[in-house]
């Protein structure tokens, strides 16, 4: 199917299947239930999750299969943003040509910076990728922000007025980032189901389309005889100069690709929310996105999804528990043991949600090296194991004595 094997397109088809029914999979709880606080189906949670997979996807092109460690792709990502809120000034809110844009820009300066960076390897290209992304945060939060030359608007961020220029925006035109004229990005509908109500978000869905797209196109890439050499740099990078091959256009391709992805997922942040602000060029948000492909299992097709997901949920949804909630949850214990309870189970929620996400992550690290699909790679020998045990033993009890 497309070009992909059998076992990949497997894999394609439960991303599609997963992707399209999330609205049903991530609202388990009633609406109206004590556990509804858990309910992800929401599209802004929605959105981020499929956007920060977008982010992941790419990382994981270079991480993944080079070994390269960049702490500077959230430069790309910002880069995406800003470029992306420009086209809506200057021309229109479609989000096609802004999306574009946000990729193009992101590639050029992904291949500048990794021109540079990647004269070094191992821990020194890690160094200036960083170097280069709290440039960029700076020059994005203060130096750019000059009124005379004012691209950024500093630490308010970047936005959409009535005044700016729209060539391209017409009364009849909505005044939301849109799809042609046909529907914005914030259009969305709730089917009631019972005590479920389930959204269904043009937002999401369309950023969910293209990280199908982005997913395709990274299993083309791991499969193809570039992710092979890309491979090889990762495991003996002097064998390969000692053949005569040169490793460094492979590397910056792959850099380069990478930075496109991430600028690809800045361009849909401001697709869906039409803002772009300095913060989304810190170090943390570069940090982050190792974060995600490292938890779901760096190497791996579906590992940075599945890390995206995980993270964005505890940020999203752990963060907003408070001793509201926890008293509520303890209420049926005595009022000492309630209130020791609570205390206890305090610095792991709200605002304490890194520490939280901060054990599992070195749980994950310790027990399972290759993330979320090793833990699911071994839950499915378990069962095949005793599948196969099974078999074995009807098989033996059915056979008759010699």
């Amino acid at each position: 199917m497309l070009g992909l094997n059998k076992q990949d397109t497997t894999l394609f088809l439960i991303v599609v299947a997963l992707t399209a029914l999330a609205p049903f999979i991530l609202n388990p709880f009633p609406t109206e239930s004590a556990m509804a606080q858990f309910n992800a189906g929401y599209p802004d949670l929605m959105q981020r999750f499929v956007i920060f997979g977008i982010f992941a996807i790419g990382f994981n092109i270079l991480f993944g299969l080079t070994g390269y460690l960049s702490f500077g792709h959230a430069a790309f990502l910002g880069v995406g943003s800003y470029a992306a809120v420009w086209m809506f000034k200057l021309f229109s809110y479609n989000v096609f040509p802004a999306i574009f844009l946000s990729v193009v820009i992101a590639g050029l300066f992904s291949l500048l910076i990794g021109y540079i960076s990647l004269r070094r390897s191992g821990i020194y290209f890690s160094i200036l990728t960083l170097a280069f992304a709290q440039m960029s945060f700076a020059l994005a939060y203060s130096v750019l922000s000059n009124p005379k030359f004012n691209l950024t608007n500093g630490e308010t961020g970047l936005q959409v007025y009535t005044d700016d220029l729209q060539m391209f925006h017409g009364d009849h035109l909505p005044d939301l980032p849109h799809i042609f004229g046909l529907l914005t990005m914030r259009d969305n509908f709730v089917l009631t189901v019972g005590g479920w109500d389930f959204n269904f978000n043009v937002g999401y869905y369309f950023c969910a389309l293209i990280m199908l797209l982005a997913f395709y196109f990274s299993v083309r890439i791991f499969r193809s005889p570039f992710g092979t050499m890309l491979r090889a740099v990762k495991s003996n990078q002097t064998r390969m100069y000692y053949t005569g091959l040169n490793a460094r256009p492979y590397t910056l391709a792959a850099f380069v690709i990478s930075g496109m992805y991430a600028g690809l997922a800045g361009g849909l942040m401001a697709a869906v929310d039409p803002l772009a602000g300095a913060e989304r060029m810190q170090w943390t948000a570069s940090g982050e996105v190792v974060l995600m492909t490292i938890l779901g299992g760096a190497g791996t097709l579906i590992g940075p999804i599945l890390g995206a997901g995980f993270i964005k949920y505890f940020e999203n949804i752990f963060s907003k528990i408070n001793d509201t909630v926890l008293h509520s949850w303890f209420s049926f214990l005595p009022d000492g043991m309630e209130d020791f309870m609570v205390a206890i189970v305090h610095p792991f929620i709200g605002k304490g949600w890194h520490l939280t996400l901060g054990l599992l992550f070195m749980m994950v690290v310790i027990f399972l090296p290759g993330g979320l699909v090793e833990g699911g790679q071994r839950i499915m020998r378990l069962f095949r194991g005793k599948k196969a045990a099974k078999e074995a033993d009807e098989a033996t009890q059915s056979t008759p004595a010699e």
